[in-house]
């Protein structure tokens, strides 16, 4: 009897094992694809995981995610995205434009969800921004929009100076080319000159600053995207120490000792993207939701560093802003 119950207790076991093995595999995959580095986007990724759980899902829970950080380097994002493909997972969130673009190029099956700060429809991604059709939604945030106006608020307080420089990542070509455009116009109808600069990795700042001084730039307007994002605060404290006035698209650049941010609230594009995600694990079609715009837009302003590089700013600007920091 004995033999025979340790028998029977081992099949259940048996049993057991494929069934519980069986529910792991059940569990959707979402891939998830980031041009940066999961350090410096913690509070993105925070969002995206908020966004989803509003949805229903967790992590490890009731949902896997397969995540593929690109670490800046942005020529790793194709085979990231193949890879993720392969696997056949259930949706796949590419945040950042240069992961939205190189899943987009990879991918016309699999059910996706981009976040962008460049326009989705010149960027190939979809066809209309209210009917996306296709395999392919997704979020987008004013950032390539708003950087004229970063030049407009560095005019505002450097009404005196009369040359200006831009920093672009020249590996986002999606974006970068578009922004230098519409910053160069935003310039002209200043008549201010305009110096296009650009960097791609970590030891390419000391150079630009070194160059801003050889132009003569009294100002440095940075453009968004991943690059930059996440090497805001190095920005920031290379600014505040080679006194120059910077503007750039995030609250953190200003809490970091930067002279002013101006952009959309990223934070709030990657709910939106962990929204949508969620939405398409549960049955919903990319082709039947509108691509989101996050359109509210911050403006922060550094009164420290400001009066550390001498500048006044106008009660015009500071009443305008969302909040100053002394």
């Amino acid at each position: 009897m004995r033999r025979r119950g340790f028998i029977a207790a081992l099949g259940a076991v048996a049993v057991a094992w494929p069934l519980a093995a069986r529910a792991q595999q059940l569990k959707p995959e979402i891939g998830f694809i980031n041009a940066a580095s999961a350090q410096n986007y913690a509070r993105e990724l925070e969002a995206f995981l908020k966004g989803l759980g509003e949805t229903g899902y967790v992590d490890d829970r009731n949902v896997a995610i397969q995540y593929r950080w690109a670490e800046g380097q942005n020529d790793r994002l194709p085979a990231m995205a193949a890879d993720l493909v392969r696997r056949q997972v259930a949706v796949i969130a590419a945040t950042s434009t240069p992961a939205a673009v190189a899943a987009r190029a990879t991918n016309t099956t699999i059910p996706m969800v981009f976040e962008t700060g460049g326009n989705p429809v010149e960027l190939g991604l979809v066809t209309s921004l209210s009917r996306p059709g296709g395999n392919v939604t997704g979020v987008t945030q004013s950032s390539v929009e708003v950087a004229p106006k970063r030049l407009e608020l560095l005019h505002e307080l450097l009404p005196k100076v009369q040359v200006m420089a831009l920093l672009v990542d020249p590996t986002d070509s999606s974006t970068a080319k578009t922004t230098a455009s519409d910053v160069a116009a935003a310039a002209h109808s200043f008549g201010l000159q305009l110096h296009v600069l650009h960097a791609s990795s970590e030891s390419d700042f000391e150079g630009v600053f070194a160059k801003l001084s050889q132009l003569g730039a009294g100002g440095l307007v940075v453009a968004g995207g991943p690059f930059f994002v996440s090497h805001r605060e190095q920005i920031a404290a290379m600014a505040l120490r080679r006194g120059v006035p910077v503007a750039f698209q995030h609250r953190e650049f200003t809490a970091a000792g930067g002279l002013l941010s101006y952009g959309s609230d990223i934070t709030d594009s990657y709910r939106l993207t962990g929204i949508y995600t969620g939405r398409i694990l549960k049955g919903d079609k990319p082709a039947d939701l509108p691509v989101q715009q996050a359109t509210k837009v911050e403006l922060y302003i550094n009164l420290k560093t400001a009066k550390a590089l001498g500048i006044t700013v106008p009660l015009t600007l500071s009443g305008r802003a969302d909040e100053v920091m002394e």
